[in-house]
């Protein structure tokens, strides 16, 4: 697997903060495997169980902090020590629901902290390449059938959207303001933001959300409560979005002043489905079960009802585009979670042969990271 990403990441120093997260594990799993020297920066894993311990992530690491985004000196200290050329910062607060109940930790953690991420970054003359992952939640929602754009505003009604939006405002002032592309022979730092819909894959335990709601149910032989069924969300597989930042973060890195901007990352029109087919797409690969569409906690907060992304600038930009339909990303979704829940394989060999496969077919697929092009 060496070869993708134009070779970029074989040999390099890549940090990789919110690493015990979801994405974080699956990405962190993904950067070994392409021979890079992973370290990470984060809290505890978030929930028990995580893919970060069932995975055994901590095992392909070179370095791993317990951490927390809002300590600026702690931050700034590993970082200078770690001395990374790549930088995906990823720690966050991710949750709509609980940023009702604790806003300030989760405009401190998501806005704060990434201001903290940046000012290491500016004192780490290592860095070659600072990628931020925000959320297409950033995005002002006005509730409309049409996908956002790069360029439209910032926005967001809930604390946690609100915040997302506030850390695109922060970065697009550090590109601004300290790495400028103008300036990049400097500074040498790339900065970039990207955007992703709703992700899904095995090892996701968070509270509300969709994936993990179903597997709890389902194990318990119970009916999968539905909070919002009619709301559409864009769809895919973890290793979707992931491909798309390893592949951006590599052309920022051998193209410097190129790429230093927001990024959307996301499916085709077919992945925007509401939530109530995705449960009975999970139902379907799970063999069994049922779902309702009566949750005593409907409508109890605002969320967001319609929320898709343009991806055009990817796709025309760096010939970026998803290598899986919707049903794709369910199937793989519960072939993992069956694994977990037989007990009888290793959880990592599990994901890793899945990053393996999913690399294989968007190879297939001539899809441009993924193809080897000088043989090697």
């Amino acid at each position: 697997m060496k070869h993708q990403f134009n070779h970029v990441y074989h040999g390099k120093r890549v940090l990789v903060t919110g690493h015990t997260g979801f994405k974080g594990s699956w990405l962190s799993l993904w950067l070994s495997e392409l021979g890079a020297e992973v370290y990470g920066y984060a809290l505890d894993a978030p929930t028990d169980p995580s893919l970060f311990d069932d995975a055994d992530v901590a095992f392909v690491l070179a370095g791993h902090e317990i951490g927390d985004v809002r300590d600026r000196q702690n931050l700034k200290t590993y970082v200078r020590k770690v001395q990374p050329q790549i930088v995906f910062h990823l720690a966050a607060q991710p949750l709509v629901r609980f940023s009702y109940d604790e806003p300030a930790e989760t405009f401190e953690t998501n806005v704060m902290g990434t201001v903290n991420l940046l000012e290491a970054v500016r004192n780490t003359p290592s860095v070659r390449v600072c990628q931020v992952i925000t959320s297409d939640k950033c995005y002002e929602n006005r509730e409309w059938v049409y996908a956002y754009r790069e360029n439209d505003p910032m926005g967001g009604y809930d604390p946690y959207s609100n915040s997302k939006g506030c850390s695109e405002l922060v970065v697009s002032s550090y590109r601004q303001s300290f790495f400028h592309s103008d300036r990049i022979s400097e500074h040498g730092v790339s900065l970039s933001s990207v955007r992703a819909g709703n992700v899904i894959g095995g090892g996701d335990w968070a509270l509300d959300r969709i994936i993990p709601d179903c597997i709890r149910a389902l194990e318990k032989c119970e009916p999968i409560n539905i909070r919002n069924p009619h709301a559409i969300r864009p769809w895919q597989h973890v290793l979707e979005p992931l491909s798309g930042y390893l592949w951006l973060a590599a052309k920022q890195y051998q193209e410097p002043g190129k790429f230093e901007e927001g990024w959307n990352f996301g499916p085709g029109s077919i992945g925007n489905v509401p939530v109530s087919g995705i449960a009975a797409m999970v139902v379907k690969e799970w063999g069994s079960g049922s779902y309702s569409c009566e949750h005593p906690d409907a409508d109890r907060v605002h969320e967001a009802k319609f929320l898709k992304l343009d991806i055009t600038k990817a796709n025309d930009v760096l010939e970026w585009h998803p290598a899986n339909s919707v049903g794709d990303a369910i199937d793989m979704t519960v072939g993992w979670y069956l694994a977990w829940s037989s007990g009888t394989e290793s959880l990592r060999e599990v994901t890793i042969d899945q990053i393996r496969a999913y690399s294989e077919k968007a190879a297939r697929s001539g899809i441009f990271w993924a193809v080897n092009r000088d043989g090697q």
